[in-house]
């Protein structure tokens, strides 16, 4: 019998079956600068005219081990906003809009109707952070992935106004106000360690309820918080010295990255925004308070370094949005640390 792709463990028409399954949700991103349609070989995005002198902020990354955890529980709409996500804050700290999202999924076996559930979970975070799906990539790869495994990953380029860059490093500066977004759970990273915790340490199951009042499974796939549209609407109407992304290494390895080398930030533990999640993690793992803040965002999502005659408007705007947001500290002297106390 002749060798045909689909022999060799590729089936195209699967692949074609996903197109016809994904088109709807995709068409549902698209935004004023879209100029492509889906099918080609690449995604075209028009710069707005009203721009002076644009510059371009790209951002990528994955979601990591925590598309384990998807496919145990056979869910798999979340993980797409959790890549969006993960991009979409990171580029936000710079002050960039979110324009436009690529993705790129690889599998074992190409099954039509969960790589549509992956991609309308991304669809819906580009929906949330305002940008549009304007490509994508889902690759069958027999022998490289288990039949039932896959993971994604994603790619964003949003803009900003070349004056409006932020740089905390030369902007932040003694005194200012460190203002707190609450995160959604543990988001999209240390999902090796929460394996490591629920599997090795407590032999849980992911369907056994617990003390936040869903399953463990619920709790560990809610997803990643998306700040774009409260985060455009801050920028527009306050200046902001800095802004930092919590997410992998917490906020010890992520703060020092938008401080100058003459300051600190001096953070008060109380006035974090608790996630009963963390602390049921640091129990069942019996994980030390350094590695749990050098790991997760223990409840926070964004920092937003700000001046203090700004602080209450900025609450103001907030309140407006109906979206929490709490003082957690200020930056002092120092030389580009972070102070839990």
């Amino acid at each position: 019998m002749a060798l045909t792709y689909e022999s060799a463990g590729v089936n195209k028409h699967e692949g074609y079956n996903e197109v016809n399954l994904i088109k709807k949700f995709i068409k549902n991103t698209y935004t004023e600068g879209v100029l492509s349609d889906l099918g080609g070989f690449s995604g075209l995005f028009e710069l707005g005219k009203d721009l002076k002198n644009p510059v371009l902020v790209s951002g990528t990354d994955g979601v990591g081990t925590k598309v384990k955890l998807a496919q145990m529980m056979d869910v798999h709409n979340t993980v797409g906003i959790d890549c969006v996500a993960m991009c979409v804050n990171d580029i936000l700290c710079q002050g960039a809009k979110p324009l436009f999202f690529l993705d790129y999924i690889a599998t074992g076996k190409l099954v039509a109707e969960k790589m549509a559930s992956i991609v309308e979970g991304v669809a819906e975070g580009c929906i949330q952070s305002g940008s549009a799906l304007i490509g994508g990539e889902t690759a069958e790869m027999p022998g490289i992935y288990k039949e039932e495994d896959y993971d994604i990953a994603g790619f964003c380029v949003g803009v900003v106004e070349k004056d409006k860059i932020i740089d905390g490093k030369k902007n932040v500066k003694k005194g200012n106000v460190i203002l707190a977004l609450p995160s959604s759970g543990v988001h999209s990273n240390g999902f090796s360690l929460v394996r490591k915790i629920i599997f090795d340490c407590k032999n849980f199951s992911l369907n056994d309820m617990i003390e936040t009042g869903k399953t463990l499974g619920e709790e560990l796939l809610t997803p990643t918080k998306i700040y774009a549209k409260s985060i455009v609407n801050l920028l527009e109407k306050f200046k902001v010295n800095g802004l930092c992304h919590i997410t992998g290494g917490g906020i010890y390895e992520n703060v020092p990255r938008v401080l100058g080398d003459d300051v600190d930030a001096k953070i008060i533990e109380k006035n974090i925004p608790q996630k009963e999640i963390f602390s049921l993690l640091q129990r069942w793992g019996e994980i030390s308070k350094e590695e749990m803040y050098g790991t997760f965002n223990m409840g926070i999502g964004m920092l937003i370094f700000v001046e203090r005659e700004d602080v209450e408007g900025i609450k103001d705007l907030f309140k407006e949005m109906n979206e929490e947001i709490y003082e957690v500290g200020e930056v002092v002297e120092g030389n580009s640390k972070v102070i839990l106390c």
